[in-house]
């Protein structure tokens, strides 16, 4: 499972769309025990490391689907030839199957080779919770509007900043709508057919006054609140980008914190509107407030990765603080929450920030063990960080385990470290 955190560009889409497949019911009894098995070819770009995990990850998606469920998933394939070399990257995105899949054993796995690349082959055996994995596509159908509406906003940018100049000039309005009397009209549907409207258009300008003319036809419509307090904080964002000063978006702040207070208000189950609460509250540097919105997002819908991201990053950002701050077992705490949580093991590497800062908390607590364990798991989902090669290479030396700290100081040396080069013989 990957979702990654920055925009990529990948090729040749595939998308698959949420369904059911016929034969399983919803009421398809928690933990089937299901038997999988998949192949990989290794890719020029592949570590070996990165290729196990590959094959897992398929085997693992086809006993998902063994289980009578198919889940939301893009398969991007893109392969380019340079200086005689073919690089395939592919990215196969399951929503939940980490998560859906509660047990995995692998009962065969072995490595061939064909036309002179490794080819990587497994056989598990995955005990996955359906009921769970029903109830994430229902609402993963039910948000995928706002899901849109947020991609689109996070796509956008030379655009936003002509507007931005624009808006500063002109203060955003709400145009007068004439609404017909004796029920000639339909509010309600007004109201949608205006949200659809304002998820299509680019147009910052235009998308808060569409959203606002929904609201006003039907003030218990949570969406458009969603929708217009997401914009606010796509241009917070982009002022914040141009370095404007914290009251030049003061107020855009404090008119998203209003919207998502209101739709929380209406329904404290939506889980987008926890999230828009832990954003605004992150601006304004309410960090255990954020806190409290993102675990109540994911305690409402554990497969809501928008709000597992923002948690990490919450969570490392204020344990930062605190280490800066002299504070090193106040710290340790708060990356105790973190990093000791019942996550998928696919979320590690978006973790990774955050054992590298425990790590360099516990070396200067002089608890090496514990270091040399996070280390070792940053360099297993990074192989190539240089930093954490060489900090696991001198605690190795230190240990007299010569020839492990030789080979972390070559690896780093071929990776470019001219420290670790000037420790080899």
């Amino acid at each position: 499972m990957r979702f990654p955190a920055l925009p990529l560009v990948w090729g040749s889409p595939i998308l698959f769309f949420l369904l059911l497949l016929p034969g399983a019911p919803a009421t398809a009894a928690s933990g089937k025990v299901v038997t999988a098995e998949a192949y990989y070819t290794m890719m020029d770009g592949d570590t070996l490391s990165s290729a196990e995990e590959k094959v897992l990850q398929r085997a693992q998606r086809r006993a998902v689907e063994e289980a009578g469920l198919y889940l939301e998933a893009t398969f991007r394939d893109f392969e380019k030839e340079s200086q005689g070399r073919t690089v395939q990257s592919s990215s196969l995105e399951i929503r939940t199957i980490a998560a859906g899949i509660t047990e995995t054993e692998i009962l065969e796995s072995r490595r061939s080779f064909e036309n002179d690349r490794p080819v990587f082959f497994v056989r598990i055996r995955a005990t996955v919770d359906v009921n769970n994995l029903v109830e994430a596509v229902r609402r993963l159908q039910s948000e995928a509007r706002l899901a849109q509406n947020f991609r689109q906003l996070q796509q956008e940018n030379q655009q936003l900043r002509a507007q931005l100049k624009e808006l500063q000039h002109q203060p955003i309005g709400v145009r007068m709508l004439a609404i017909e009397p004796n029920g000639k009209t339909e509010p309600t549907q007004r109201a949608r057919a205006l949200l659809a409207s304002a998820v299509q258009t680019q147009n910052l300008r235009e998308k808060i006054q569409l959203a606002s003319e929904a609201i006003t036809l039907d003030d218990r419509y949570i969406e458009p609140l969603l929708v217009r307090g997401q914009t606010y904080l796509r241009l917070v964002s982009l002022a914040f980008a141009q370095h404007s000063q914290a009251e030049e978006y003061r107020d855009h702040l404090e008119k998203a914190q209003a919207d998502f207070d209101r739709a929380v208000q209406l329904d404290g189950k939506n889980a987008w509107g926890w999230v828009g609460k832990g954003d605004v509250q992150t601006w304004f540097k309410q960090m255990d407030e954020a806190v409290v919105s993102y675990e109540q997002a994911l305690a409402l819908d554990p497969f809501f990765d928008i709000a597992r991201q923002r948690l990490i990053v919450v969570y490392t950002t204020q344990a930062r603080r605190q280490a800066d701050s002299k504070r090193p077992h106040q710290a340790l705490a708060t990356l105790k929450k973190l990093l000791d949580a019942q996550t998928p093991e696919s979320w590690i590497p978006y973790q990774k920030e955050a054992y590298l800062l425990r790590s360099e908390i516990l070396l200067k607590l002089n608890r090496p063990e514990q270091a040399l364990e996070d280390l070792s798991t940053v360099i297993r989902v990074d192989p190539t960080n240089t930093g954490a090669l060489v900090t696991r290479a001198n605690l190795y030396q230190n240990r007299l385990q010569g020839r492990l700290a030789k080979d972390d100081f070559e690896r780093a040396c071929v990776l470019g470290s001219i420290a670790a080069c000037e420790q080899l013989p």
